[in-house]
């Protein structure tokens, strides 16, 4: 079978892999589609994401979706055949965190596509993956598995608007209009947001954020736009530059919630710090996501909307061209690879 593998940055290649058997309490996927996500870029780019760096070749991709092959020793779960989406997320469930009902930010978890731990968690860009069978999910009725590859960084929107608090009737604020801040426009709006004004440079990038449902765009680097807000009830930074948490940090109301989503540069980042302390705002992380998967698959089959944030559909065998495209953002917003033979 064929998977998408990166060496280093700027390696990534599309290689023969063995298909792998289902151990104890695993199941066979055979991968459908895959969601090429902002950290597989910053693997491709620069050798690895935030603080989690390449040591070793991996296999990319923790947005996949799929459909049952057949099931290990002591395992159970959807028949073979059903569609299905994979949960990236194994949490170790003894540490503190586990225990406190913060499964997401577990200290052991084990997550598909990620050099947070040697060795590497390998990814779901492959034919075939063999994953913990408590990991799937089958699709709700209505939800087609090109839409439901969306699921992972819906997720991961939903658990950033939760981290805000209640946005129900509030002003929202989203800096950075990639899928994720895309998504997380969504969020908030499926969340009761009665506004939502979103920022970013690439006009490309604010057209996808009026499809998610954005009610004012604004260009970044425009001052003078007219669109941008006196003040916020909450602020998400979904650009992951520092630029953006500035942003947020000013236009945020007295007391109000920043929630920083974007993954930030390695390293030490800058921040108006005294807005926290005079102000008193509150600013909060936001990472990956636990239960939300199951609810972005009902809010997916909710709502064809989403449809229109999926740019392109690459054969996997494309996957340079994909993560080509996936990374001009004056071009694309979520870009899918498709491993159908």
């Amino acid at each position: 079978m064929l998977g998408c593998v990166i060496h280093g940055a700027g390696d990534l290649r599309v290689e023969d892999l063995p298909v792998p058997a289902p151990g104890t309490g695993e199941a066979l996927i055979a991968v459908r589609y895959g969601g090429v996500c902002g950290s597989d870029l910053h693997y491709w780019r620069h050798g690895g994401v935030g603080d989690f760096r390449l040591r070793e070749p991996m296999v990319l991709g923790h947005e996949v979706v799929g459909t049952v092959v057949s099931y290990g020793a002591g395992a159970a779960g959807p028949l073979p055949g059903t569609a299905v989406a994979v949960h990236p997320a194994t949490p170790c469930g003894a540490c503190p965190e586990c225990l406190g009902g913060r499964r997401n930010i577990c200290r052991d978890t084990r997550y598909l596509g990620s050099a947070a731990r040697i060795p590497h968690v390998q990814g779901g860009f492959a034919a075939h993956i063999a994953v913990p069978a408590e990991q799937l999910r089958p699709l709700p009725p209505g939800l087609d598995l090109r839409r439901a590859a969306l699921a992972e960084p819906l997720s991961v929107a939903l658990h950033a608007v939760r981290r805000a608090g209640d946005v129900a009737g509030k002003h929202v604020l989203v800096t950075g209009t990639g899928p994720i801040g895309c998504l997380v426009v969504a969020a908030a709006r499926a969340a009761g947001a009665a506004h939502v004004t979103v920022t970013d440079l690439l006009p490309t990038a604010l057209a996808y954020a009026r499809t998610a449902g954005a009610d004012t765009v604004v260009r970044a680097d425009d001052p003078a736009d007219p669109g941008w807000p006196a003040e916020a009830d909450v602020a998400i930074e979904a650009s992951g530059v520092a630029a953006g948490l500035d942003t947020c940090l000013r236009l945020v109301r007295r007391g109000g919630v920043v929630v920083q989503l974007g993954m930030l540069p390695p390293g030490q980042t800058p921040f108006a710090g005294n807005l926290v302390v005079s102000r008193e705002i509150e600013l909060r992380g936001a990472f990956r996501f636990d239960a939300e998967f199951d609810d972005a698959l009902a809010l997916l089959a909710a709502e064809r909307s989403f449809d229109g944030l999926i740019s392109a559909v690459v054969p996997m065998r494309e996957a340079e061209s994909a993560f080509g495209l996936a990374a001009d953002r004056g071009r694309s917003c979520k870009v899918l690879l498709d491993f159908a033979d």
